[in-house]
C-alpha cells in the first residue's frame, strides 16, 4: 500500500510540473501572439490610412481640375450650369483638403508640403474667384482673363509636383507598413508553431514518464466501470423506453380507433377528397406507432434484451398482409408487387421481429423511390433457407457509405429533404443478426437498390 501510494505521489509529482510547463508555454505563446496581433492590427491600420490619403488626393486633383474645367466653360459659353458645378466643386476642393490634413502622416516634411499645398490652392481659388466676379463685371476684358488664366495655369504647375511628392511619401509608408504587417505574420506564425512544438514536446515527455504497469491497471479499472456503467445506462434505457412507448401507444391506439370510426361514420355523408385529413391522422399516427417499436427494438437490442420466439408461420400469406398494411404508410404512389418462387411457405421465424424487418425495408423503399417506380418483395423458400428481397427504383446508397447504413441515426449525403431517422437499417440489422440470418445490399445511384435477407432453417428450428 505505502509502495502504491509513493508511486502515485511520484506520478503526480510529475503530472504537475508537466502541466505548470505546458501551462507557462501557453501563456507565453498568448502574451507574444497578443502582441503580434495588436502589431498587425496597428499595421493594418495605418495601411488603410494611407490609402484613404492617397484616394483624398485623387479625389482633390479631380476635383480641382473639374473645377477649372466649369470655369472655363462659364467665362467662355456663359453657361450657368457651368457655373453652378464650378461652385459644387470648389465646396469638394475644399472638403479634400480639409479631410487630407486629418488624413496625411503626422511627418514634418509631409506637414510642410501639406501647408505648401494649402498656399498654393488658396491662391489659385483666389484667381478662380477673381476670374468669375471680373466676367459678371465686364464680359469684354477677355484680355484680363487671360492673364489671370496664364497665372492660375503656373500655380497648377507649381501644385502638380507637391501632390506628385506628397503621393509619392504615402506610398513609402505604405510600402514600410505591408513590409510590418508580413513581418509580424510570419513572427506569429513562428512563434505558434514553436509554442506547439514545445507544447507537445512536454506533454511526450509526461506521457512517457507515466509508468505503464500503473496506466494499464488503471485501463482495467475503467474498463470494467464502464462496462458496468454502460450496463446499468441500457437497463435504465430499456426501462425508460418501455415505458415511453406505453404510454405514447394507449393515446396513439386511441387516435387511430378515433379517426377510424369517424372515417365510417363520414364515407357516406362526404366525399374521398374530404376525408383525406383523417387518412393522413391514421397514416401519421402508424408512423409514430412504427417509430415506437423500432425505438424499444434497437434499445432491447443494444441491451441483449431482444426477445426471440419463433413460431411456424406461413410466410406467404405474410408477406400478402404486410404489403397491405405497409401500403396505406406510403404518401406517394409506388405499388409493392409481391413475387414468390418456392414450395416451402412455412417457416420457423419471430413474427414479430420479421415484422420490423420487412416493414422498414418496404418503407425505406417507398420511402426513397420516385412517383411511380417499382417496388419489389421477393420470397425465395429452399429447403435450408428463407430468402427475403426489396428491390427499389429509387435514388440508390453512394458506395462509400454502404458500411455506414446500418449505424443507428446514420443518414446516406443524398437522402436530401426526404424526412427519416436514420433508424430503420440499424433495427433490420440487429433483428436479422437475432435470426442467425445475413443481410447484403446492391445498390446504384439514381438506379435502385436491392436487399437481400437470407435466414437459415436449420439454425432456426434447433432453438
Amino acid at each position: 500500500m505505502n509502495r502504491q501510494f509513493i508511486k502515485w505521489s511520484f506520478t503526480r509529482k510529475w503530472i504537475a510540473v508537466g502541466f505548470t510547463l505546458t501551462l507557462l508555454l501557453m501563456g507565453l505563446v498568448t502574451f507574444a501572439s497578443f502582441k503580434n496581433t495588436s502589431e498587425i492590427q496597428k499595421s493594418a491600420n495605418q495601411v488603410q490610412y494611407t490609402y484613404q490619403t492617397l484616394n483624398t488626393l485623387t479625389n482633390f486633383y479631380a476635383a480641382m481640375t473639374v473645377a477649372e474645367s466649369a470655369r472655363r466653360g462659364y467665362i467662355f459659353l456663359g453657361n450657368k450650369q457651368d457655373l453652378k458645378r464650378y461652385q459644387n466643386e470648389i465646396i469638394n476642393m475644399q472638403s479634400e483638403l480639409k479631410l487630407l490634413k486629418e488624413q496625411i502622416h503626422p511627418s514634418s516634411i509631409q506637414q510642410q508640403r501639406l501647408t505648401q499645398l494649402n498656399s498654393l490652392v488658396n491662391q489659385r481659388l483666389a484667381l478662380l474667384e477673381q476670374s468669375i466676379q471680373l466676367y459678371q463685371k465686364d464680359k469684354t476684358e477677355l484680355e484680363l482673363q487671360t492673364n489671370i488664366t496664364e497665372r492660375s495655369v503656373k500655380l497648377r504647375e507649381k501644385i502638380l509636383p507637391v501632390m506628385a511628392d506628397m503621393k509619392a511619401e504615402e506610398q513609402l509608408y505604405l510600402q514600410s507598413s505591408l513590409q510590418q504587417s508580413k513581418y509580424s505574420i510570419h513572427l506569429r506564425i513562428l512563434i505558434e508553431i514553436l509554442g506547439t512544438i514545445l507544447s507537445f514536446l512536454v506533454i511526450s515527455s509526461l506521457c512517457i514518464i507515466l509508468e505503464r504497469q500503473w496506466v494499464q491497471r488503471e485501463k482495467i479499472e475503467i474498463l470494467e466501470f464502464s462496462l458496468s456503467q454502460e450496463k446499468e445506462l441500457g437497463e435504465l434505457k430499456l426501462r425508460l423506453f418501455s415505458m415511453i412507448s406505453h404510454e405514447f401507444r394507449t393515446p396513439l391506439s386511441v387516435i387511430l380507433l378515433s379517426s377510424q370510426l369517424l372515417r365510417e361514420i363520414l364515407e357516406e355523408l362526404v366525399d374521398e377528397q374530404q376525408l383525406k385529413n383523417l387518412s393522413r391522422i391514421q397514416s401519421s399516427a402508424k408512423l409514430m406507432n412504427h417509430l415506437l417499436t423500432d425505438i424499444l427494438t434497437l434499445t432491447r437490442a443494444e441491451a441483449n434484451q431482444l426477445d426471440y420466439k419463433p413460431q411456424t408461420i406461413n410466410v406467404e400469406n405474410f408477406c400478402l398482409n404486410l404489403i397491405e398494411e405497409v401500403q396505406l404508410f406510403g404518401t406517394n404512389q409506388q405499388l409493392i408487387k409481391f413475387i414468390s418462387n418456392g414450395q416451402y411457405f412455412r417457416a420457423n421465424l419471430d413474427e414479430k421481429l420479421l415484422y420490423c424487418i420487412l416493414s422498414n425495408l418496404l418503407l425505406n423503399a417507398i420511402k426513397y423511390s420516385f412517383d411511380g417506380g417499382k417496388i419489389y418483395l421477393i420470397l425465395n423458400s429452399e429447403p435450408g433457407t428463407i430468402i427475403f428481397q426489396v428491390i427499389d427504383e429509387g435514388i440508390g446508397i453512394p458506395l462509400g457509405e454502404r458500411e455506414k447504413i446500418y449505424e443507428p441515426f446514420y443518414r446516406g449525403q443524398n437522402v436530401e429533404n426526404v424526412a427519416g431517422t436514420g433508424l430503420g437499417l440499424a433495427v433490420v440489422k440487429k433483428c436479422v443478426e437475432r435470426h442467425q440470418g445475413e443481410i447484403a445490399v446492391n445498390s446504384e445511384v439514381g438506379v435502385g437498390t436491392t436487399f437481400t435477407v437470407k435466414i437459415p432453417q436449420k439454425n432456426i428450428a434447433a432453438v
